[in-house]
């Protein structure tokens, strides 16, 4: 009779009481070394569950067996709301924050690849010109000679060193690949004199210190021209390194124009800068290829070591997929085990879909779903195993054709013996899962229960939306709309674009689509003329602190205060928690964070305003029989019943309001942090913000991304509203039921990178199902059925 090893008992992640959230108690069993995939309707509590809670506590359980001393340097984790989590295991998250913004990073440097590279030119490269640090362009080369001191024989004997550092960087860029210049147009008109107001910065007006200051410093003469100065002249006013002066019997600084704005503006971040200002430093800093190294970011010494005709900076230009091939020529016995880890590395680039990427692309300019992948890369070939990986939507970004390949990618993962935890909403994944958790049934304060828990199967049975709506397939419209005119595009070479003319059709609904990588962002986003109407809703990163929520995001709380102040008769800064109404105690945040050194921080509920954020004299001011903590402690639905009638009506509020239940965020609270939301959220959140512009034409980049089946039908219903409004609608998208719907098709193709580039096909998707002549044909022929 055989028995069961005790450490074999061990098979499942047992989660009990987790509260993290809008999650309601929810007690679940999730199997090891299998699939789960998480499912549920946008802010049903997936990401709570998956993210905040089983991923968090891993992390946080491995940082504690860090010494005290290791963890001061780490960030500060506080334990989850949940009463028992067992038998976890390391947790790897696999998430879809954009990579950071680094002039210095590129996909090469993210993902090892350069480090492979630069050892390999090191090697084989002629001629020689150093170790792997030579090829680096985030090393500078140095070299310094001086005295030291040393201790010989109990004397003090004083020795000549010198030494050299041999680096990769290109000198003149920094290894930026790009230099800053700035217009001097914008800086000053030079057909008028300082005293007639020549410098067009902000804030510098001549009736202030600014002025004092020029004219006291009599290095030019204020009334003349600045096209008349003389060269000595001019240089003063641009370039002059801080001065001393005295003025009316201060003493003050003088310094050049542009070093002062160096330091004033242009090294701080631009999205902190006042709107007014950031237009400015826009307009005035223009950024070009750097001369030196025409982009390479490698000095000349880098650049001149070949293998064959190839040097490492050709090498990191090359698409991924022909660089593969490239190294698989090699062959050098001496560097075999370094080739077949390069050669590894850059076949889950191709095997992935991003075989069309260069290394040296900025990582800052990746795409979420791009990102995302680039980070799996670094786990594909790793020999750990018995490890949870945590993907969130791994399919963003995908076409049909490439989530065939994402799914291959998760099943290795799992059966090398690994618990993978996916949370998301394309039925092609979920149909793949060995274990399904459905959350809802809806979302916000309606959701945070477990609605299902089973098999795929049983998830089709079961009464749940994912379940009812997991078959859900779109027809193709029986007539579509006649296109009021046309948007010429022509000639575009953006990114791989082939000289592409195209002529986008106004007045309906337009879908672009082709595979990743095809050329859908480089047509939609850096071909259509913006200016003349363009609405563009991206899904960048919606910057905001804990502090901003929907309500100060979309500008409903400026309505909101102003109605309460009117209503009694006091200043509208009393009703922000931000300004003058906040709780003095936890600042307006509501929550007291406690930082406990080397332990994890805390964060506790504020006692003095209980969690309301507001002084207790402001709770007292209402309106329509509410004060300002409920009125944005409700959802957006109740928010908007509340401002539309009776004495609370408010149209400017309700207008806002109106506009956030339409893209469906209607579950939504007014106060909710912006950080707490999904990236779904977060877009459809900036399209309600949009939809008040004045713009004729709406460009939308893949609007259904964190959507669940259920919401694609409520989305679908606000594009036929938008376009039915006289607006023209351009979406790119890969969700088959968008397409389906569309009235117009355009799909580049036929691949990625060098392979993309082109219009395949344009026209109805009727059309497109007929011909089948491409891959987005054929998916979407077996979508509709046809």
């Amino acid at each position: 009779m055989s028995r069961t090893h005790a450490a074999d008992s061990h098979d499942m992640i047992r989660v009990h009481g987790a509260r993290e959230n809008n999650l309601k108690d929810v007690s679940i069993e999730i199997p090891k070394r299998r699939l789960t995939v998480f499912t549920g309707v946008s802010g049903s509590g997936k990401s709570s569950l998956v993210f905040d809670t089983i991923a968090a506590e891993s992390q946080r359980l491995i940082n504690e067996t860090y010494s005290a001393f290791v963890q001061g340097f780490m960030p500060t984790l506080a334990r989850p709301d949940v009463d028992v989590l067992d038998g976890l295991t390391t947790a790897i998250t696999v998430d879809q924050q954009r990579m950071g913004g680094d002039p210095r990073s590129t996909v090469g440097t993210a993902t090892d690849a350069n480090a492979m590279l630069r050892i390999l030119f090191s090697r084989l490269g002629t001629p020689h010109i150093g170790g792997p640090k030579a090829f680096s362009f985030n090393v500078a080369s140095l070299s310094g000679a001086g005295a030291v001191t040393v201790e010989k024989g109990g004397r003090t004997v004083k020795e000549r060193r010198s030494f050299t550092i041999t680096g990769g960087m290109c000198p003149r860029c920094e290894g930026r690949g790009s230099v800053s210049d700035i217009d001097l147009t914008a800086l000053y008109d030079d057909s008028k004199s300082l005293a007639e107001g020549a410098l067009t910065i902000p804030g510098y007006t001549m009736d202030g210190w600014y002025g004092r200051i020029f004219a006291g410093s009599g290095f030019f003469d204020m009334d003349k021209p600045i096209r008349r100065y003389t060269k000595r002249e001019l240089n003063d006013l641009l370039h002059r390194e801080p001065t001393k002066i005295k003025v009316e019997g201060i003493n003050l600084t003088y310094e050049g124009l542009i070093p002062k704005l160096q330091k004033s503006m242009l090294s701080k971040d631009i999205d902190s800068l006042q709107p007014h200002v950031r237009a400015f430093v826009e307009r005035a800093v223009t950024f070009a290829t750097c001369p030196d190294c025409d982009g390479t970011r490698l000095n000349e010494g880098a650049r001149s070591s070949k293998i064959g005709e190839v040097s490492i900076a050709d090498a990191c230009a090359m698409q991924i997929s022909d660089l593969a091939e490239w190294v698989r020529g090699i062959g050098d016995p001496s560097v075999a085990p370094l080739l077949a880890t390069l050669q590894q590395t850059l076949d889950s680039f191709v095997e992935i879909g991003l075989g069309y990427l260069a290394l040296d692309r900025p990582s800052g300019t990746l795409s979420g779903g791009e990102a995302q992948r680039v980070k799996m890369i670094r786990h594909l070939g790793s020999s750990l195993t018995d490890v949870t990986y945590v993907f969130d939507e791994p399919t963003t970004g995908l076409h049909p054709h490439d989530i065939q390949r994402m799914n291959d990618l998760l099943l290795r993962l799992r059966d090398k013996g690994n618990t993978v935890l996916v949370v998301e909403h394309k039925p092609e994944t979920i149909a793949i899962a060995d274990h399904v958790v459905d959350l809802g049934p809806g979302a916000g304060t309606a959701g945070g229960s477990v609605c299902f828990e089973g098999t795929v199967a049983g998830l089709r049975r079961s009464g749940t939306v994912t379940g009812r709506h997991f078959g859900d397939r779109a027809s193709l419209k029986k007539s579509v709309r006649e296109p009021s005119g046309v948007l010429e595009v022509r000639g575009a070479t953006a990114n791989n674009l082939r000289d592409v003319d195209v002529d986008i059709p106004l007045g309906v609904l337009t879908v672009v689509t082709g595979v990743a990588g095809s050329g859908k962002s480089s047509l939609v986003h850096g071909s259509i003329p913006a200016g003349a109407g363009v609405v563009s809703v991206d899904q960048g990163a919606i910057r905001g602190s804990r502090r901003s929520n929907p309500a100060t995001y979309t500008g409903l709380l400026e309505p909101i205060r102003k109605a309460f102040a009117k209503a009694n008769g006091v200043k509208p800064a009393l009703f922000s928690a931000n300004s003058e109404g906040a709780c003095p105690t936890c600042n307006g945040a509501g929550v007291v964070y406690t930082d406990l050194a080397m332990m994890a921080g805390v964060a506790t509920v504020c006692e003095e305003c209980e969690g309301k954020r507001f002084q207790a004299s402001v709770l007292e001011y209402r309106f329509g029989g509410r004060n300002i903590a409920e009125v944005l402690a409700m959802p957006v639905s109740e928010a908007e019943r509340f401002f539309g009638e009776g004495e609370a009506r408010t149209p400017a509020a309700h207008r806002i309001l109106e506009r956030l239940a339409d893209v469906g965020l209607g579950y939504l609270t007014l106060g909710q942090p912006l950080t707490t939301l999904s990236g779904g959220e977060r877009q459809r959140l900036k399209l309600a913000t949009h939809m008040g512009e004045k713009g004729g034409i709406y460009v939308l980049d893949e609007p259904t991304a964190g959507l669940h089946l259920a919401d694609v039908e409520q989305l679908l219903g606000l594009l036929d509203r938008l376009v039915d409004s006289g607006k023209s609608v351009i979406v790119v998208e890969h969700h088959q039921a968008v397409m389906a719907h569309a009235d117009w098709i355009v799909d580049l193709g036929p691949g990625a990178g060098h392979d993309g580039g082109r219009i395949v096909f344009e026209g109805t998707p009727a059309d497109l199902v007929a011909a089948r002549s491409t891959l987005t044909g054929e998916h979407l022929a077996d979508y509709v059925g046809a």
